[in-house]
Protein backbone atom coordinates (compact mmCIF):
# COMPACT_ATOMS: atom_id res chain seq x y z
CA UNK A 1 0.00 0.00 0.00
CA UNK A 2 1.15 3.21 -0.76
CA UNK A 3 0.86 6.64 0.63
CA UNK A 4 -2.17 8.87 -0.47
CA UNK A 5 -3.68 11.66 0.52
CA UNK A 6 -7.43 13.03 -0.45
CA UNK A 7 -8.44 16.88 1.17
CA UNK A 8 -12.34 16.44 1.02
CA UNK A 9 -14.83 19.31 1.50
CA UNK A 10 -17.34 18.09 3.70
CA UNK A 11 -19.94 20.44 2.91
CA UNK A 12 -21.46 23.06 5.07
CA UNK A 13 -22.71 20.57 7.85
CA UNK A 14 -25.83 18.85 6.07
CA UNK A 15 -24.52 15.68 5.68
CA UNK A 16 -26.48 14.77 2.66
CA UNK A 17 -24.32 17.69 0.49
CA UNK A 18 -21.28 15.37 0.63
CA UNK A 19 -20.26 14.71 -2.52
CA UNK A 20 -20.11 10.81 -4.20
CA UNK A 21 -16.41 11.47 -4.65
CA UNK A 22 -16.06 12.56 -0.72
CA UNK A 23 -18.10 9.68 0.28
CA UNK A 24 -16.06 7.18 -1.81
CA UNK A 25 -12.84 8.51 -0.46
CA UNK A 26 -14.20 7.93 2.98
CA UNK A 27 -14.64 4.51 2.34
CA UNK A 28 -11.06 3.97 0.89
CA UNK A 29 -9.41 5.68 3.87
CA UNK A 30 -7.25 4.13 6.57
CA UNK A 31 -7.14 7.00 8.78
CA UNK A 32 -9.61 10.30 9.17
CA UNK A 33 -8.78 13.71 10.40
CA UNK A 34 -11.54 15.70 10.75
CA UNK A 35 -12.76 19.10 11.97
CA UNK A 36 -15.17 20.94 14.17
CA UNK A 37 -17.21 22.02 11.05
CA UNK A 38 -17.34 18.26 9.46
CA UNK A 39 -20.44 16.58 10.60
CA UNK A 40 -19.73 13.43 12.55
CA UNK A 41 -22.49 11.55 10.62
CA UNK A 42 -20.28 11.54 7.46
CA UNK A 43 -17.73 9.02 9.86
CA UNK A 44 -20.73 6.34 9.16
CA UNK A 45 -18.54 5.98 5.74
CA UNK A 46 -15.62 4.99 6.88
CA UNK A 47 -15.98 2.80 9.83
CA UNK A 48 -12.51 0.93 9.15
CA UNK A 49 -10.38 3.96 10.01
CA UNK A 50 -9.05 5.78 12.92
CA UNK A 51 -10.34 8.88 13.53
CA UNK A 52 -8.42 11.65 14.69
CA UNK A 53 -9.99 15.33 15.72
CA UNK A 54 -8.21 17.74 14.56
CA UNK A 55 -11.02 20.33 15.29
CA UNK A 56 -10.61 24.03 15.42
CA UNK A 57 -13.47 26.18 17.03
CA UNK A 58 -13.90 30.04 16.48
CA UNK A 59 -10.95 31.74 17.52
CA UNK A 60 -9.15 28.81 19.67
CA UNK A 61 -7.52 26.70 18.14
CA UNK A 62 -7.09 23.05 19.81
CA UNK A 63 -4.32 21.88 17.47
CA UNK A 64 -2.44 25.01 15.06
CA UNK A 65 -2.33 24.37 10.94
CA UNK A 66 1.38 23.67 11.03
CA UNK A 67 0.95 20.25 13.27
CA UNK A 68 -2.12 19.60 11.41
CA UNK A 69 -0.10 19.67 8.38
CA UNK A 70 2.54 17.37 9.88
CA UNK A 71 -0.16 14.74 11.01
CA UNK A 72 -1.15 14.31 7.92
CA UNK A 73 2.19 13.80 6.56
CA UNK A 74 3.34 11.59 9.56
CA UNK A 75 0.00 9.17 9.01
CA UNK A 76 0.00 8.81 5.48
CA UNK A 77 3.90 7.52 5.81
CA UNK A 78 3.26 5.13 8.94
CA UNK A 79 3.70 1.62 8.09
CA UNK A 80 4.88 1.92 4.95
CA UNK A 81 2.11 3.87 3.66
CA UNK A 82 -1.75 4.77 4.29
CA UNK A 83 -4.70 6.49 2.68
CA UNK A 84 -5.61 9.53 4.72
CA UNK A 85 -8.92 11.23 4.37
CA UNK A 86 -8.57 14.96 5.90
CA UNK A 87 -12.29 16.00 5.89
CA UNK A 88 -12.98 19.60 5.89
CA UNK A 89 -15.40 21.95 6.90
CA UNK A 90 -17.29 23.41 3.68
CA UNK A 91 -14.78 23.40 0.84
CA UNK A 92 -10.82 22.61 0.68
CA UNK A 93 -9.75 25.38 -0.71
CA UNK A 94 -12.72 28.43 0.04
CA UNK A 95 -10.88 30.18 3.29
CA UNK A 96 -10.14 26.75 4.43
CA UNK A 97 -6.41 26.38 4.24
CA UNK A 98 -6.62 23.35 1.89
CA UNK A 99 -3.72 24.80 0.05
CA UNK A 100 -1.41 24.66 2.57
CA UNK A 101 -2.09 20.80 3.47
CA UNK A 102 -1.81 19.96 -0.34
CA UNK A 103 1.48 21.94 -0.10
CA UNK A 104 2.84 19.65 2.85
CA UNK A 105 1.99 16.39 1.28
CA UNK A 106 3.79 17.92 -1.99
CA UNK A 107 6.93 18.93 -0.15
CA UNK A 108 6.89 15.42 1.76
CA UNK A 109 6.38 13.73 -2.10
CA UNK A 110 3.41 11.97 -1.13
CA UNK A 111 0.49 12.04 -3.75
CA UNK A 112 -2.63 13.72 -2.83
CA UNK A 113 -6.37 14.75 -4.45
CA UNK A 114 -8.63 17.39 -3.74
CA UNK A 115 -12.20 16.91 -3.76
CA UNK A 116 -13.97 19.99 -3.60
CA UNK A 117 -17.22 20.35 -1.31
CA UNK A 118 -20.20 22.98 -1.07
CA UNK A 119 -19.18 26.26 0.41
CA UNK A 120 -21.20 27.43 3.11
CA UNK A 121 -21.35 30.70 1.44
CA UNK A 122 -23.51 29.08 -1.09
CA UNK A 123 -25.12 26.77 1.06
CA UNK A 124 -26.42 28.28 4.01
CA UNK A 125 -27.89 31.00 1.61
CA UNK A 126 -29.53 29.18 -0.42
CA UNK A 127 -30.81 27.19 2.85
CA UNK A 128 -32.75 30.23 4.25
CA UNK A 129 -33.94 31.04 1.49
CA UNK A 130 -31.72 33.54 -0.40
CA UNK A 131 -30.26 33.20 -3.82
CA UNK A 132 -26.85 34.43 -4.15
CA UNK A 133 -27.46 35.74 -7.44
CA UNK A 134 -30.95 37.08 -9.29
CA UNK A 135 -31.41 38.28 -12.75
CA UNK A 136 -33.44 41.10 -11.15
CA UNK A 137 -31.32 41.84 -7.72
CA UNK A 138 -27.77 40.77 -8.58
CA UNK A 139 -25.43 39.50 -11.05
CA UNK A 140 -22.27 39.76 -9.44
CA UNK A 141 -20.58 37.96 -5.84
CA UNK A 142 -18.44 38.13 -3.72
CA UNK A 143 -16.82 35.97 -0.88
CA UNK A 144 -14.88 37.06 1.85
CA UNK A 145 -13.43 36.45 5.30
CA UNK A 146 -14.48 38.47 8.07
CA UNK A 147 -11.18 37.53 9.71
CA UNK A 148 -9.13 39.99 8.04
CA UNK A 149 -10.82 42.66 10.05
CA UNK A 150 -8.94 41.06 12.90
CA UNK A 151 -5.07 42.10 10.80
CA UNK A 152 -3.74 45.61 11.67
CA UNK A 153 -2.66 45.48 8.50
CA UNK A 154 -6.39 45.38 6.42
CA UNK A 155 -6.04 43.54 3.32
CA UNK A 156 -9.73 44.52 2.26
CA UNK A 157 -10.34 48.01 0.33
CA UNK A 158 -14.07 48.02 1.25
CA UNK A 159 -14.52 50.48 -1.62
CA UNK A 160 -13.34 48.61 -4.08
CA UNK A 161 -16.51 45.55 -3.30
CA UNK A 162 -19.21 48.57 -2.26
CA UNK A 163 -19.97 48.26 -5.74
CA UNK A 164 -20.54 44.42 -5.74
CA UNK A 165 -24.47 43.17 -5.98
CA UNK A 166 -23.94 40.29 -3.25
CA UNK A 167 -21.19 40.52 -0.39
CA UNK A 168 -21.07 36.90 1.48
CA UNK A 169 -18.39 37.23 4.53
CA UNK A 170 -17.46 33.89 6.45
CA UNK A 171 -16.51 33.65 9.96
CA UNK A 172 -17.58 37.50 10.58
CA UNK A 173 -19.47 37.37 13.42
CA UNK A 174 -17.20 38.38 15.52
CA UNK A 175 -16.27 41.59 13.71
CA UNK A 176 -19.35 42.37 12.03
CA UNK A 177 -20.03 45.75 13.85
CA UNK A 178 -16.32 46.82 12.13
CA UNK A 179 -17.43 45.43 8.91
CA UNK A 180 -20.77 47.37 8.58
CA UNK A 181 -18.82 50.24 9.85
CA UNK A 182 -16.53 49.79 6.92
CA UNK A 183 -19.30 49.07 4.39
CA UNK A 184 -21.26 52.14 5.45
CA UNK A 185 -17.89 54.34 5.40
CA UNK A 186 -16.91 52.85 1.58
CA UNK A 187 -20.67 53.88 0.67
CA UNK A 188 -22.87 51.05 0.85
CA UNK A 189 -26.58 52.00 1.25
CA UNK A 190 -27.43 52.17 5.82
CA UNK A 191 -30.72 50.26 4.02
CA UNK A 192 -29.15 47.35 1.97
CA UNK A 193 -31.20 43.84 2.92
CA UNK A 194 -28.62 41.78 4.86
CA UNK A 195 -29.31 38.35 6.53
CA UNK A 196 -26.98 36.40 9.04
CA UNK A 197 -27.02 32.84 9.35
CA UNK A 198 -25.78 30.20 12.12
CA UNK A 199 -25.58 26.45 11.77
CA UNK A 200 -26.81 26.76 8.13
CA UNK A 201 -28.25 23.63 6.61
CA UNK A 202 -28.16 21.89 9.52
CA UNK A 203 -31.48 21.34 11.81
CA UNK A 204 -29.75 24.09 14.41
CA UNK A 205 -30.23 26.49 11.64
CA UNK A 206 -31.02 30.46 12.74
CA UNK A 207 -31.32 33.71 10.65
CA UNK A 208 -31.87 37.31 11.46
CA UNK A 209 -32.20 39.64 8.56
CA UNK A 210 -32.60 43.26 8.53
CA UNK A 211 -31.04 46.66 7.03
CA UNK A 212 -27.45 46.70 6.99
CA UNK A 213 -26.95 49.46 9.75
CA UNK A 214 -29.24 47.61 12.10
CA UNK A 215 -27.71 44.05 11.56
CA UNK A 216 -25.02 43.72 14.39
CA UNK A 217 -27.77 44.63 16.74
CA UNK A 218 -30.01 42.16 15.45
CA UNK A 219 -27.46 39.39 15.73
CA UNK A 220 -27.12 40.27 18.72
CA UNK A 221 -30.08 40.28 20.58
CA UNK A 222 -30.67 37.11 18.62
CA UNK A 223 -27.72 35.65 20.18
CA UNK A 224 -26.25 34.87 16.95
CA UNK A 225 -23.20 32.90 17.47
CA UNK A 226 -20.19 31.29 14.90
CA UNK A 227 -20.26 29.37 12.69
CA UNK A 228 -22.37 31.72 11.06
CA UNK A 229 -22.71 33.45 7.18
CA UNK A 230 -23.41 37.08 6.61
CA UNK A 231 -24.72 38.12 3.08
CA UNK A 232 -25.34 41.79 1.94
CA UNK A 233 -26.87 42.72 -1.04
CA UNK A 234 -30.37 43.13 -2.88
CA UNK A 235 -31.02 39.13 -2.93
CA UNK A 236 -31.18 39.01 1.00
CA UNK A 237 -34.95 40.26 0.57
CA UNK A 238 -35.81 36.94 -0.90
CA UNK A 239 -35.45 35.00 2.12
CA UNK A 240 -38.46 36.30 3.34
CA UNK A 241 -40.40 34.51 -0.15
CA UNK A 242 -38.00 31.71 -0.68
CA UNK A 243 -37.82 30.58 2.64
CA UNK A 244 -37.68 26.97 3.17
CA UNK A 245 -35.68 24.99 5.02
CA UNK A 246 -36.61 26.08 8.49
CA UNK A 247 -40.41 25.83 7.70
CA UNK A 248 -39.98 21.71 7.54
CA UNK A 249 -42.92 19.74 9.46
CA UNK A 250 -39.87 18.44 11.76
CA UNK A 251 -37.20 21.83 11.83
CA UNK A 252 -35.28 21.47 15.14
CA UNK A 253 -36.77 18.93 16.13
CA UNK A 254 -34.64 15.62 18.14
CA UNK A 255 -35.58 12.67 16.88
CA UNK A 256 -33.93 9.71 17.92
CA UNK A 257 -33.46 6.84 14.97
CA UNK A 258 -32.51 3.25 16.83
CA UNK A 259 -30.83 1.26 14.09
CA UNK A 260 -30.59 -2.15 14.33
CA UNK A 261 -27.89 -2.81 11.29
CA UNK A 262 -24.52 -1.62 10.67
CA UNK A 263 -24.49 0.41 7.73
CA UNK A 264 -26.47 3.99 6.26
CA UNK A 265 -30.29 4.38 7.91
CA UNK A 266 -32.69 5.88 4.67
CA UNK A 267 -34.85 6.63 8.19
CA UNK A 268 -32.66 9.23 9.39
CA UNK A 269 -32.44 10.29 5.74
CA UNK A 270 -35.79 10.61 5.39
CA UNK A 271 -36.20 12.64 8.47
CA UNK A 272 -33.43 15.22 7.75
CA UNK A 273 -35.31 16.02 4.53
CA UNK A 274 -37.91 17.27 7.15
CA UNK A 275 -35.40 18.83 9.09
CA UNK A 276 -35.47 16.89 12.20
CA UNK A 277 -32.38 16.59 14.07
CA UNK A 278 -31.32 13.37 14.49
CA UNK A 279 -29.64 10.78 16.67
CA UNK A 280 -28.32 7.89 15.48
CA UNK A 281 -28.23 5.33 18.01
CA UNK A 282 -27.49 1.69 16.94
CA UNK A 283 -28.73 -0.28 19.32
CA UNK A 284 -27.48 -3.74 18.13
CA UNK A 285 -24.33 -5.32 16.39
CA UNK A 286 -24.67 -8.44 14.37
CA UNK A 287 -21.55 -11.18 14.34
CA UNK A 288 -21.03 -14.50 12.31
CA UNK A 289 -22.75 -17.71 14.14
CA UNK A 290 -21.38 -19.20 17.16
CA UNK A 291 -21.17 -22.44 14.84
CA UNK A 292 -20.33 -21.88 11.14
CA UNK A 293 -19.86 -25.27 10.78
CA UNK A 294 -23.84 -25.77 11.37
CA UNK A 295 -24.72 -22.97 8.97
CA UNK A 296 -22.47 -24.79 5.97
CA UNK A 297 -23.82 -27.89 6.39
CA UNK A 298 -27.07 -27.07 6.28
CA UNK A 299 -26.64 -24.36 3.31
CA UNK A 300 -25.23 -27.45 1.81
CA UNK A 301 -28.06 -29.49 2.87
CA UNK A 302 -30.61 -26.58 1.11
CA UNK A 303 -28.50 -26.82 -2.38
CA UNK A 304 -29.39 -30.89 -2.14
CA UNK A 305 -32.80 -29.89 -2.07
CA UNK A 306 -33.65 -30.98 1.45
CA UNK A 307 -35.64 -28.31 2.67
CA UNK A 308 -39.36 -27.33 0.64
CA UNK A 309 -39.21 -23.53 2.73
CA UNK A 310 -36.54 -21.37 3.63
CA UNK A 311 -37.88 -18.91 5.80
CA UNK A 312 -36.24 -14.80 6.20
CA UNK A 313 -37.63 -12.85 9.07
CA UNK A 314 -34.75 -9.93 8.45
CA UNK A 315 -32.38 -8.25 6.26
CA UNK A 316 -29.62 -9.44 8.43
CA UNK A 317 -31.11 -12.83 8.19
CA UNK A 318 -30.40 -12.26 4.29
CA UNK A 319 -27.15 -10.71 4.40
CA UNK A 320 -25.98 -13.45 6.88
CA UNK A 321 -27.13 -16.19 4.70
CA UNK A 322 -25.40 -15.11 1.29
CA UNK A 323 -22.13 -14.30 3.00
CA UNK A 324 -22.02 -17.62 4.56
CA UNK A 325 -23.20 -18.81 0.72
CA UNK A 326 -20.50 -16.76 -0.91
CA UNK A 327 -17.61 -17.97 1.77
CA UNK A 328 -18.83 -21.69 0.68
CA UNK A 329 -18.12 -21.01 -3.20
CA UNK A 330 -21.92 -20.89 -3.77
CA UNK A 331 -24.65 -18.02 -5.24
CA UNK A 332 -27.77 -17.69 -5.37
CA UNK A 333 -28.23 -20.85 -7.50
CA UNK A 334 -27.93 -23.08 -4.59
CA UNK A 335 -31.31 -21.83 -3.50
CA UNK A 336 -33.40 -22.73 -6.86
CA UNK A 337 -34.98 -25.70 -5.85
CA UNK A 338 -36.08 -24.13 -2.61
CA UNK A 339 -39.06 -22.29 -1.91
CA UNK A 340 -38.43 -19.17 -0.40
CA UNK A 341 -40.61 -17.01 2.25
CA UNK A 342 -39.73 -12.95 3.42
CA UNK A 343 -41.47 -11.86 6.61
CA UNK A 344 -42.40 -8.20 5.08
CA UNK A 345 -41.39 -5.90 1.94
CA UNK A 346 -38.11 -4.83 3.12
CA UNK A 347 -37.23 -8.61 3.60
CA UNK A 348 -38.13 -8.95 0.65
CA UNK A 349 -36.39 -6.47 -1.25
CA UNK A 350 -33.46 -7.34 0.49
CA UNK A 351 -33.23 -10.75 -1.35
CA UNK A 352 -34.67 -9.39 -4.71
CA UNK A 353 -31.62 -7.14 -4.23
CA UNK A 354 -29.59 -10.67 -4.28
CA UNK A 355 -31.42 -12.09 -7.22
CA UNK A 356 -33.64 -13.68 -5.24
CA UNK A 357 -37.69 -13.34 -5.85
CA UNK A 358 -39.27 -14.49 -2.99
CA UNK A 359 -41.99 -17.07 -3.71
CA UNK A 360 -44.31 -16.08 -0.86
CA UNK A 361 -44.67 -12.63 1.53
CA UNK A 362 -47.56 -12.83 4.08
CA UNK A 363 -50.64 -10.06 3.76
CA UNK A 364 -49.50 -8.62 6.70
CA UNK A 365 -45.53 -8.31 7.95
CA UNK A 366 -44.74 -10.13 10.78
CA UNK A 367 -43.69 -13.51 11.98
CA UNK A 368 -47.28 -14.54 13.13
CA UNK A 369 -48.87 -13.68 9.73
CA UNK A 370 -45.56 -15.72 7.97
CA UNK A 371 -47.15 -18.93 9.99
CA UNK A 372 -50.17 -18.37 9.75
CA UNK A 373 -50.25 -17.87 6.27
CA UNK A 374 -47.19 -19.86 4.79
CA UNK A 375 -48.43 -22.42 1.81
CA UNK A 376 -46.87 -25.18 3.03
CA UNK A 377 -47.93 -28.95 3.70
CA UNK A 378 -47.00 -30.67 7.01
CA UNK A 379 -44.92 -33.46 5.01
CA UNK A 380 -42.32 -30.08 4.24
CA UNK A 381 -39.33 -29.54 5.20
CA UNK A 382 -39.14 -26.10 7.03
CA UNK A 383 -35.75 -24.02 7.81
CA UNK A 384 -35.78 -20.69 9.59
CA UNK A 385 -32.11 -19.30 8.98
CA UNK A 386 -32.08 -16.52 11.75
CA UNK A 387 -30.53 -15.13 15.15
CA UNK A 388 -30.15 -16.71 18.35
CA UNK A 389 -32.83 -14.44 19.72
CA UNK A 390 -35.62 -15.33 17.44
CA UNK A 391 -39.08 -15.10 18.69
CA UNK A 392 -41.03 -18.40 19.07
CA UNK A 393 -44.05 -17.01 17.36
CA UNK A 394 -43.07 -18.06 14.08
CA UNK A 395 -42.61 -21.53 15.21
CA UNK A 396 -45.85 -21.51 17.29
CA UNK A 397 -47.85 -20.55 14.52
CA UNK A 398 -46.43 -23.54 12.22
CA UNK A 399 -47.08 -25.91 15.17
CA UNK A 400 -50.48 -25.03 15.22
CA UNK A 401 -50.75 -26.64 11.73
CA UNK A 402 -49.00 -29.14 12.03
CA UNK A 403 -45.80 -28.35 10.61
CA UNK A 404 -42.15 -28.58 12.25
CA UNK A 405 -39.98 -25.81 11.73
CA UNK A 406 -36.02 -26.36 11.62
CA UNK A 407 -34.43 -23.43 12.98
CA UNK A 408 -30.63 -22.20 12.24
CA UNK A 409 -28.73 -19.86 13.87
CA UNK A 410 -27.13 -17.41 11.00
CA UNK A 411 -25.70 -14.72 13.03
CA UNK A 412 -25.93 -13.29 16.65
CA UNK A 413 -27.40 -10.39 17.43
CA UNK A 414 -25.65 -8.68 20.37
CA UNK A 415 -26.04 -5.40 22.41
CA UNK A 416 -24.00 -2.17 20.39
CA UNK A 417 -20.91 -0.65 22.46
CA UNK A 418 -22.93 3.20 22.70
CA UNK A 419 -20.90 5.59 23.52
CA UNK A 420 -21.37 7.88 26.52
CA UNK A 421 -21.84 11.10 24.39
CA UNK A 422 -24.29 9.13 22.78
CA UNK A 423 -25.92 8.40 25.88
CA UNK A 424 -26.01 11.50 26.58
CA UNK A 425 -27.58 12.87 22.91
CA UNK A 426 -30.55 10.62 24.32
CA UNK A 427 -31.62 12.98 26.99
CA UNK A 428 -32.79 15.14 24.08
CA UNK A 429 -34.49 12.62 21.98
CA UNK A 430 -38.22 14.21 21.92
CA UNK A 431 -39.09 10.48 19.75
CA UNK A 432 -37.68 7.62 19.37
CA UNK A 433 -38.47 5.51 16.16
CA UNK A 434 -38.55 1.63 17.01
CA UNK A 435 -39.43 -0.33 13.39
CA UNK A 436 -38.35 -3.44 15.21
CA UNK A 437 -39.31 -5.77 18.59
CA UNK A 438 -36.18 -6.40 19.08
CA UNK A 439 -35.12 -2.68 18.96
CA UNK A 440 -37.93 -2.15 21.34
CA UNK A 441 -35.59 -4.24 24.18
CA UNK A 442 -32.74 -2.95 23.70
CA UNK A 443 -33.35 0.75 24.01
CA UNK A 444 -35.40 0.03 26.70
CA UNK A 445 -32.49 -1.62 28.26
CA UNK A 446 -30.61 1.29 27.12
CA UNK A 447 -32.52 4.23 28.08
CA UNK A 448 -35.72 2.88 30.34
CA UNK A 449 -38.99 3.69 28.34
CA UNK A 450 -39.64 6.81 29.73
CA UNK A 451 -40.05 7.98 25.92
CA UNK A 452 -42.79 8.77 23.23
CA UNK A 453 -42.01 6.07 20.34
CA UNK A 454 -43.22 5.80 17.16
CA UNK A 455 -43.51 2.11 16.17
CA UNK A 456 -43.70 0.57 12.73
CA UNK A 457 -45.54 -3.05 12.88
CA UNK A 458 -48.22 -4.54 15.22
CA UNK A 459 -45.51 -6.95 16.70
CA UNK A 460 -43.13 -3.76 17.60
CA UNK A 461 -46.06 -2.01 19.01
CA UNK A 462 -46.64 -5.27 21.21
CA UNK A 463 -42.92 -5.99 22.31
CA UNK A 464 -42.94 -2.09 23.12
CA UNK A 465 -46.22 -2.18 25.29
CA UNK A 466 -44.67 -5.39 26.71
CA UNK A 467 -41.29 -3.87 27.75
CA UNK A 468 -43.03 -0.84 29.01
CA UNK A 469 -43.62 2.28 26.73
CA UNK A 470 -46.56 4.16 27.47
CA UNK A 471 -46.66 6.82 25.00
CA UNK A 472 -46.96 4.95 21.66
CA UNK A 473 -47.65 6.32 17.74
CA UNK A 474 -48.14 3.53 15.39
CA UNK A 475 -47.21 3.79 11.59
CA UNK A 476 -50.36 3.10 8.83
CA UNK A 477 -48.26 1.30 7.08
CA UNK A 478 -45.06 -0.85 7.46
CA UNK A 479 -43.05 1.48 5.28
CA UNK A 480 -40.25 4.01 6.57
CA UNK A 481 -42.08 6.78 5.17
CA UNK A 482 -45.16 5.52 7.75
CA UNK A 483 -43.61 5.74 10.32
CA UNK A 484 -41.58 9.32 9.33
CA UNK A 485 -45.30 10.28 9.57
CA UNK A 486 -46.10 8.74 12.73
CA UNK A 487 -43.61 11.02 14.04
CA UNK A 488 -44.58 13.59 12.67
CA UNK A 489 -48.27 13.20 14.33
CA UNK A 490 -46.77 12.04 17.76
CA UNK A 491 -44.94 15.41 17.55
CA UNK A 492 -47.72 17.61 16.21
CA UNK A 493 -50.23 16.47 18.17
Amino acid sequence: MSAFVSLIGAGPGDPGLLTLRGKAALEAADVVLYDYLASPELLRYAPQAERIFVGKKGFSEYISQEDINRLIVEKALEDGGKRVARLKGGDVFVFGRGGEEAEACLEAGIPFEVVPGISSAIAAAAYAGIPITHREAGSSFAVLTGNEMLRDDERLDYRAYAGIDTLVFLMGVRTLPRIVEKLLAAGKDPGTPAATIQWGTTPRQRAVSGPLADLPRLVQEAGIEAPAVTVVGEVARYRARLRWFDRGTLFGRAVAVTRTREGNSRLGDLLRQRGARVLEVPLIRHEGPQDPQTLYRTLSEVANGAYRWLLFTSQQGVSATFAALDEMGFDARALAGTLVAAVGPATARELEARGVRPDFVPSQPGALHLGRELPARPEQAVLHLTSQLAEDALERSLEERGLTLARVEAYRTLPAEVSEEARAELAEAEMVTLASGSAARAFAALAGTDFPVAVMGPQTEAAAREVGFARIVAASEPSLEALVEAVERGLNS
